[in-house]
């Protein structure tokens, strides 16, 4: 492990930071300084802006940790030492997370509309798209953090194209039924290593120590 290592996790859409309580948890034990901004900042650019803010302020260049459409934030940053993709976008230039996904992303038949514009993922179907391979403890916590969505967030495309010349890690979780395990494979072809687990979307909750142990070992 590189000495005072620092790492940035930034989640996805309809999550927030307290979903990656177990795997901060999981870093600092092993003497890693974390940092976990919150997105929902009103488009791709304000929450890519808000995340910089957090690298910049770190004492060493980080590692970037983006889960889902964190993977889009993440792709827009300066200043960082190594992007780590969990079951995420990559997008390149001009693509957005809904142009990748596209109109049957695996995720859409669970997301609800509401009037005022925001969308939300249906609690009663939470656990079989986004954390199948969680215990139910585990599911009803993370289903209880969810958060409502403001629109717009997935259709901006990055500024720059950080994985073009920062070294990245894609982690594929080959059981995800919000994004298709398929797409993952084309976008981690992006990155300059790959590594697949069989696990659901979220395996910050399921296998948090391991995935505490991938990101150090970057």
């Amino acid at each position: 492990m590189m000495q005072n290592l620092e790492v940035v996790l930034v989640h996805g859409l309809w999550h927030q930071p307290a979903h990656f309580d177990r795997l901060a948890d999981d870093l600092r034990g092993q003497g890693v300084l974390v940092h976990v901004p919150r997105l929902h900042r009103g488009s791709l650019s304000a929450d890519t802006a808000a995340v910089q803010a957090t690298v910049d302020g770190c004492g060493t260049e980080p590692v970037v940790v983006g889960h889902s459409y964190g993977g889009s934030v993440i792709t827009g940053l300066e200043r960082v030492r190594h992007l780590f993709y969990i079951a995420a976008f990559v997008p390149a230039a001009a693509e957005s997370c809904a142009q990748l996904g596209g109109p049957g992303a695996l995720v859409n038949d669970v997301v609800q509309h509401h009037e005022d514009g925001t969308s939300s993922i249906r609690q009663d179907r939470a656990r079989e798209v986004l954390y199948a391979d969680c215990t139910q403890a585990q599911s009803n916590w993370a289903t209880a953090l969810l958060v409502p969505q403001q629109p717009g967030h997935g259709r901006g495309t990055p500024a720059r194209i950080a994985w073009q010349t920062v070294e990245s890690t894609y982690l594929l979780s080959e059981q995800d039924r919000a994004l298709s395990p398929a797409l993952q494979e084309r976008m981690s072809r992006r990155c300059t290593n790959t590594i697949s687990l069989a696990s659901s979307h979220s395996p910050f909750v399921s296998r948090s120590r391991q995935l505490a142990g991938l990101i150090v070992g970057t």
